[in-house]
């Protein structure tokens, strides 16, 4: 019996991320129509335009459920996802497009989607395709606090190098800390997935301290008044500071 081709998005498939075969969604069942994700909720004209513009195509890749990864059922998690967004040829490239993860995310309930963004990007003057790991997490809040959800990606990298990799031995772990496992991997590029919402938040604070230091740093330089310079100064010093307790 022919095995039938995995479905795709480029050149990355469930396959080519080194998920198992038996969660590879076929070719012939991979495709979305965008229209889909607009039919039954009502989505703002900046959005629509953002699905018609930046994304070329939707791709079912891959199903992740305890029933063909050995994994143990979980609590919050019931399956999860794997999702290829094929974003649109343009210069400068498209980047992770955050509000149309959300817009899929939030018609999916409890299921985790792992989205694999396919773009063509240039390195070095030449051209390559390239893939970005993104997801949809809760933010922790306070118990009786709304719920805060927030879409994070890890870096570009050349989509051959795109790897979502499951535990050596899957039945020691449930579907809830495969979850926290995969996202690790998108986000932070490692495949431990403990106590990751803390990581996850200091990593976007090392982020934020970075951004800063570098604007005062260009501040500083271009200040005249040497009263304004040192005070330019101070702030540059306090935001290394942290910086440096942090690393």
């Amino acid at each position: 019996m022919t095995t039938p081709t995995a479905a795709h998005c480029g050149s990355v498939s469930a396959l080519t991320l080194g998920l198992p075969t038996r969660t590879a969604i076929p070719e012939a069942k991979g495709s979305l129509p965008k229209g889909l994700f607009v039919a039954k909720v009502p989505v703002s004209a900046k959005l629509k335009q953002r699905l018609t513009n930046d994304i070329a195509s939707i791709t079912m890749l891959a199903l992740l459920r305890p029933a063909n990864t050995g994994v143990q059922a979980g609590t919050k998690v019931p399956e999860i996802l794997v999702l290829g967004l094929r974003l649109a040829d343009r210069t400068p490239a498209v980047e992770v497009p955050a509000e149309v993860i959300d817009l899929i995310a939030d018609q999916r309930g409890g299921s985790g989607i792992v989205f694999v963004c396919v773009r063509e990007g240039t390195f070095e003057g030449a051209a390559r395709e390239e893939c970005a790991l993104a997801v949809r997490r809760n933010v922790p809040v306070k118990p009786g606090h709304q719920p805060i959800t927030k879409v994070h990606a890890g870096a570009w990298k050349p989509a051959g190098e795109a790897t979502l990799e499951l535990p050596e031995d899957p039945s020691t772990v449930t579907m809830d800390e495969l979850w926290n496992c995969l996202c690790a991997q998108a986000i932070l590029d490692s495949a431990d997935g403990t106590d990751l919402d803390a990581r996850i938040a200091l990593r976007d604070r090392l982020i934020e301290l970075k951004a800063l230091e570098t604007k005062l740093t260009r501040d500083h330089q271009r200040a005249k008044n040497p009263t304004q310079r040192n005070e330019i100064y101070a702030k540059l010093h306090k935001v290394r500071t942290q910086l440096a307790s942090l690393k």
